[in-house]
């Protein structure tokens, strides 16, 4: 019998942690400079600086 191979890639996330939607917006090169220039100046990933910023404005 043969042993199973692990599979490759990056581990499921735990239930609950994915995130299912995919939000697309179209932005002036100028302005996508800009957030990454914001983003990193607070030590985050372009992506997570998007939703905290979007989530901090729909309190």
């Amino acid at each position: 019998m043969r042993e199973k191979k692990p599979k490759a890639g990056r581990p499921k996330f735990a239930k609950g942690e994915a995130r299912e939607t995919v939000l697309q917006s179209r932005v002036q090169p100028s302005e996508k400079a800009a957030y990454q220039k914001a983003a990193k100046a607070q030590g985050k990933e372009l992506s997570a600086w998007i939703r905290d910023t979007l989530n901090a404005a729909a309190k």
